[in-house]
């Protein structure tokens, strides 16, 4: 944990927490596992309300308030001054309100309708089956995707009625029995060098073992290896700290990587899962046109304007987002996805939850979610919630790029790959030696905010915030597209005096990065023999200049002149994955602001570590492209933008 005075809690109401003034730093750990028996169930910690204030006697101050049967009420943040305010028992009474006539209504039938809708989709599932079972021998999309989405919500209801205890401790206890147990037979000085060498085995008879084709040799597939062994070698050698590295989240997210990689690119029913998850987020951002239709016109529509066609989309996806955090349904997926990483790599909650979060909402956003722990946060997880945010994309941006011509299957994989990268390289580079607050605990605060009345008023506020979120991608592309063209333009006078006048190429931001970038395009595994490797070292090197917007711009623009059309299908892939983050030099303002204001006394810290933190998140991007040219097969596949 970062250096900080003892907390001091107050209770609120909470018969969980003895009536003491004060607690130690370690009784302080207490109300928690008083409160939550079951750590395994993040459930538990939906109505979770934790909040900090800074006062001049003690920075580290926080308030918990975990009342139960909190479903019908409406609560405020109860804060003055970091001290909650007492209330009377009159005044409590007038400060809840009654539910209203539709929740009255909805927990009357609420015992009903799920049992009805699983009857409902159980038969749907059934008929469909019988209806297609000629083809149940064909392609496994048409049997494979019903089933997955009929088994997930059957688990999901399932759920609602009998505690996750009862699948976690068999698993847990097969896990016990198969893996731990028989692992700690095994002498402690062998067990890191065995796990590393089987991560190594894996590696090469995963990129080895298939046939070579014509644009996927295995010389090529050696080159990928070669350069993911390279960025983990200097990483290492440029550790903050060697002896602190936990190599268990080092193996554990490179390997997770890997597999994952191997289940989308290797298998049908990998393609097919994501290929469909693909196919629903391009279906649902292609929903944005309608509205866009309704106050133009479809002819205006069909032109394809970038501020009509994708900004529209970005808005109805920001909207949709708050639509399901209101509902509960994002904090539920994210908490899932951050209790295996907590469990699986071993880093603390607030890290979890926050590398989970990032391919759903954003760099900025994703940070949000842990706001209550931001200034107690050691150097080493600000280190890596920096890194989850620069190794992937945003689920409100990804509209952006399907709609450029980018492929949506290569996006999703991409964002999907990059989450245990950016885990392994930022504990690499930036070990924990802190005592960190959420070490044994997965928590997705409630946010402080003003609750919205309904899903309605939910909605209205989303529409408002992607407005927001539009019109600032506006402003910077037209400001970094606009300095861009200035800078170039004084490059090729400047180059003019120096005799580099090549009017198809100009000394220029591209040129210069071309350079600069071309030996992370060489590991990456770029064909060597057509050029391709100083043009995808020219995408890698706009991306991180300037952003990914203008290097995936660059990559599809119809203009006859562009070089990049010139890509061979591997080299696009490639480039595809690599570019594939908000790892540039904008987003490190972007995200030291956002830290900044959280914490103002964590400012310091975050500066320091913010260099370090975009170069772990931009390196792993670029493992991601490195597999993903170590694994293709068949790289058409995966460029093409059209979704069966």
């Amino acid at each position: 944990m970062a250096t900080n005075p003892s907390p001091v809690i107050e209770p609120l109401n909470n018969t969980h927490i003895s009536n003491k003034d004060t607690f130690t730093s370690h009784e302080a750990q207490e109300p928690y596992k008083q409160s939550y028996s079951d750590p395994h169930k993040v459930d538990d910690f939906n109505h979770e309300k934790i909040s900090s204030a800074q006062t001049p006697r003690d920075p580290a101050m926080m308030e918990v308030d975990s009342e139960k049967g909190m479903k019908d009420t409406d609560y405020r943040e109860k804060e003055i001054n970091g001290t909650p305010t007492s209330f009377s028992d009159e005044e409590r009474e007038r400060e809840k309100e009654k539910p209203s006539i539709l929740r009255r209504g909805w927990n009357m039938i609420k015992p009903f309708f799920f049992p009805f809708f699983w009857l409902l989709m159980t038969g749907w599932w059934i008929a469909g089956l019988v209806l297609h079972t000629h083809d149940l021998h064909g392609p496994t999309a048409t049997w494979l995707i019903p089933t997955l989405l009929w088994l997930a919500i059957t688990m999901r209801l399932v759920t609602l009625y009998v505690s996750t205890k009862y699948v976690t401790k068999p698993v847990a206890w097969v896990w016990m029995k198969a893996i731990y147990n028989p692992s700690k037979m095994v002498p402690a000085k062998l067990r890191l060098p065995l796990a590393g060498a089987g991560t190594v085995v894996v590696f090469i008879v995963g990129t080895m073992a298939t046939e070579e084709t014509a644009d996927n040799t295995r010389a090529n597939r050696a080159v990928s290896l070669f350069g993911l062994v390279v960025f983990i070698g200097l990483f290492y050698a440029t550790s903050n700290n060697r002896k602190a590295i936990q190599w268990q989240t080092v193996i554990v997210g490179m390997l997770a990587q890997f597999i994952l990689a191997l289940f989308v690119l290797r298998t049908q029913a990998g393609y097919d899962i994501f290929n469909f998850i693909a196919f629903l987020a391009t279906s649902l951002l292609g929903f944005a046109a309608e509205g866009t239709e309704f106050l133009t016109n479809a002819d205006i529509v069909s032109l394809h304007l970038f501020i009509l066609g994708v900004i529209p989309a970005i808005i109805f996806f920001v909207a949709f987002v708050q639509l399901l955090y209101y509902w509960g349904w994002l904090q539920w997926a994210i908490g899932k996805f951050a209790t295996m990483f907590f469990y699986g790599m071993k880093v603390s909650g607030a890290e979890a939850v926050v590398a989970a979060a990032s391919p759903f909402v954003g760099q900025g956003e994703s940070a949000m979610l842990i706001r209550p722990y931001i200034p107690h946060l050691t150097s080493s997880e600000l280190h890596q919630i920096m890194t989850s945010g620069f190794a992937t994309i945003a689920g409100s941006v990804l509209g952006v790029y399907i709609s450029m011509g980018i492929s949506p299957l290569a996006l999703v994989s991409s964002c999907v790959m990059s989450i245990p990268a950016s885990l392994a390289f930022s504990k690499l580079r930036y070990p924990e030696t802190e005592e960190s607050l959420t070490a044994g605990k997965v928590v997705v605060p409630v946010d402080s905010d003003e609750k919205p009345s309904n899903g309605l008023h939910a909605f209205a506020n989303g529409s408002w915030l992607g407005l927001r979120v539009g019109g600032m991608i506006i402003a910077a592309l037209l400001c970094i597209l606009s300095l861009l063209g200035l800078v170039n333009g004084l490059l090729g006078w400047w180059g003019k005096y120096l005799n580099i006048n090549d009017p198809l190429n100009p000394l220029s931001v591209e040129l210069i990065c071309g350079y600069v970038f071309y030996p992370l395009a060489f590991l990456l595994g770029v064909p060597r023999d057509n050029g391709d490797l100083f043009r995808v070292s020219k995408l890698i090197g706009l991306k991180v200049v300037a952003n990914e917007f203008v290097a995936f711009a660059a990559l599809v623009s119809p203009d006859p002149k562009n070089d990049f059309l010139k890509l061979s299908e591997r080299s696009r892939l490639i480039a595809t994955y690599a570019v594939c983050g908000f790892g540039n030099i904008s987003s490190v303002g972007i995200q030291i602001g956002v830290l900044s204001s959280l914490a103002p006394g964590q400012a310091g810290r975050v500066a320091k570590v913010a260099l370090s933190a975009l170069i772990s998140g931009v390196i792993a991007t670029l493992s991601s492209a490195a597999i993903a040219g170590m694994l293709v097969v068949d790289s058409a596949v995966y460029t093409k933008v059209t979704i069966a």
